[in-house]
């Protein structure tokens, strides 16, 4: 790896970082309005759906999206596990094991 190689790794690396820690270190001395704390706490659920609608379907050009087996079987569990904890990390933990268990049995 010649030093180019690594200055780029590195500097990549902190492009990616700056903009995650910057708001935080902004923001952390602010006093933020009740409306948008309550907004921003909406945020990771928020962010969890998108990622798993996006990989609920298959998507074939020209053709209407299937549904991917797989992400459904461990859907229905999960889904259990959120109505009966109403806890986000519980729920990831669980669709993670689930999904891990499917695909474990299924191949």
């Amino acid at each position: 790896m010649t030093i180019y190689s690594l200055l780029i790794i590195l500097g990549c690396g902190l492009v990616t970082w700056l903009p995650r820690v910057i708001p935080f270190m902004l923001v952390r001395k602010l006093q933020l309005p009740n409306n948008v704390i309550r907004f921003l706490s909406y945020v990771p659920l928020c962010i969890l759906t998108a990622l798993f609608v996006q990989n609920l379907f298959v998507v074939k050009e020209g053709e209407f999206p299937d549904f991917n087996v797989e992400y459904c079987l461990a859907t229905i569990p999960t889904a259990i596990v959120a109505f009966m904890t109403k806890n986000l990390m519980c729920i990831v933990v669980a669709g993670m094991c689930f999904m891990a268990l499917i695909r474990y049995f299924m191949i």
